[in-house]
């Protein structure tokens, strides 16, 4: 695949343009929508786009993947008699059970915060009546002190204490050894999600994105940043001097 000459993607200005016609180019009849505009990838970048496309053709297990998605993307929505709106009636729970029966997934692994141990012990109860096989591997696996990862005392959450450092990568492994179909990911922090996805040797699904914050509803901060949320826009998260 060639790679963009311009880089400057900008789907989210299609925003503006949902709101005002209630469709976008890409999500019309051929020829009916709007123009697409200037920063549209699927006007500049149909060489990638369809390149891509034709990995979810055939037996491959990415085409099944792709194909077993929509289908449950699908399933997921209930048309309303009378009428062209359609209701959710899946929980992402829910949506994670299908596509696994669908899949034939049957020995799912969850890679899961300390934080969210309970929460972790009821998903593993759901995918039990639900006839799957979950495993859970806790993310201080190892019980390795945060000194061990070079970092200094006043660099913990509570300074002076034993601090287990997180071990996405030995939640990974570990999961890999016991020969998952899938891997859910419950509640890992930003990095050590990103380290668990790179090592997991099966595909890795994100059920619970952990935000300490907002009871792990990261997207809450989009809604509010108006309002309780506006620092975001005006302070700098990090100083010069944390950098």
């Amino acid at each position: 695949m060639k790679t963009s000459k311009t880089n400057q993607y900008s789907c989210s200005n299609c925003s503006q343009v949902w709101n005002k016609q209630g469709t976008t180019s890409c999500w019309s009849e051929p020829g009916q929508g709007p123009k697409a505009p200037n920063y549209c990838p699927s006007e500049n970048e149909q060489e990638i786009v369809s390149d891509s496309f034709q990995l979810y053709l055939g037996d491959s297990e990415d085409a099944k993947l792709a194909r077993v998605a929509a289908q449950v993307e699908g399933l997921c929505y209930q048309p309303i008699r009378g009428s062209d709106a359609v209701n959710a009636r899946w929980t992402r729970v829910e949506d994670t059970i299908a596509l696994a029966k669908l899949m034939g997934y049957r020995k799912i692994g969850i890679a899961s915060c300390i934080g969210l141990l309970e929460e972790t012990a009821q998903l593993c109860k759901i995918l039990t009546a639900q006839e799957l096989e979950p495993l859970s591997v806790c993310c201080k696996s190892g019980s390795i002190d945060k000194l061990e990862l070079g970092l200094s005392e006043n660099e913990k959450v509570r300074p002076n204490t034993f601090e287990p450092a997180c071990n996405p990568i030995a939640q990974a492994e570990l999961l890999n050894k016991a020969g998952t179909d899938m891997n859910l990911i419950v509640g890992l922090c930003v990095g050590h999600d990103m380290l668990f996805a790179k090592y997991s040797e099966s595909p890795v699904s994100t059920l619970v994105v952990k935000d300490r914050v907002t009871g792990h509803n990261p997207v809450a901060v989009l809604y509010g940043q108006n309002f309780y949320f506006k620092r975001l826009q005006k302070q700098p998260v990090i100083g010069a001097d944390e950098n």
